[in-house]
């Protein structure tokens, strides 16, 4: 339980140093998950204290959580550029190279970052690691009549893919835009910049959960403070 409370209260610190980087004026890509959630409650505070930003959220849960908190939102489709996104990472190695998913909204997650003139990762340090897809799986975002073609397609590649399945609902999981989850388990470190392009190559496949040359900075938390990582650190 001590490790637990530790992990929450370094993501409630970095949460609150990425609101530190949100200025009046901006229109702020808004990321999904427990890192971010505590983002969401400090810029909902922000706001009603007199900041004024718009919000594009990258997920229903993280829309729910701006509405809950007064953050005015703009829809995604209606938007084509951001002055900042901050959003989560499940992995991120040191060249600031990510994976994300865990919870199922990686295409708009790319999306909204592919948007924003600065993308920013937030973690704690228990997320960072020399390799990715190590000891986290790629998650895939697959239509359902793909799912047959791409499991035997990342079988070939040498992937061991799993259909990611609800909890306390009955089923695989379904992702906001009403497709399926494959998550790829590796018993060695991929290319990841090789594996980005073929899983992209397979009709079927939405999109990947690997971040690869996005992120411009990550807010790393640690038990002595926050490290900014920089773009310009990359090896």
């Amino acid at each position: 339980m001590k490790a637990q409370d530790e992990g929450k209260n370094l993501k409630k610190i970095v949460g609150l140093a990425a609101a530190d980087l949100v200025k009046d004026g901006m229109t702020v890509g808004i990321g999904t998950g427990s890192t971010a959630a505590f983002f969401i409650e400090e810029l909902g505070r922000r706001v009603r204290q007199g900041l004024s930003i718009r919000g594009v959220p990258t997920s229903y849960q993280a829309k729910l959580m701006c509405y809950q908190h007064g953050i005015p939102l703009l829809d995604p489709s209606l938007v084509d550029r951001l002055d900042i996104a901050i959003d989560g990472a499940d992995e991120i190695d040191y060249s600031l190279n990510a994976i994300k998913g865990g919870g199922a909204a990686n295409t708009m997650e790319k999306v909204i970052a592919t948007m924003a003139d600065e993308f920013v990762i937030i973690v704690d340090h228990s997320k960072l690691v020399e390799k990715l897809a190590v000891s986290f799986p790629v998650p895939v975002e697959v239509i359902p009549a793909a799912l047959g073609l791409v499991m035997r397609k990342v079988r070939e590649i040498g992937a061991r893919p799993e259909l990611r399945m609800a909890v306390r609902k009955a089923g695989p999981v379904v992702t906001d835009n009403g497709n399926f989850v494959v998550d790829l388990y590796f018993d060695e470190a991929p290319d990841v910049y090789r594996l980005n392009r073929v899983l992209k190559s397979i009709p079927g496949v939405v999109e990947t959960g690997l971040f690869l040359g996005m992120a411009h900075k990550a807010l790393v938390a640690w038990e002595d403070g926050v490290e900014v990582m920089l773009a310009s650190q990359k090896d």
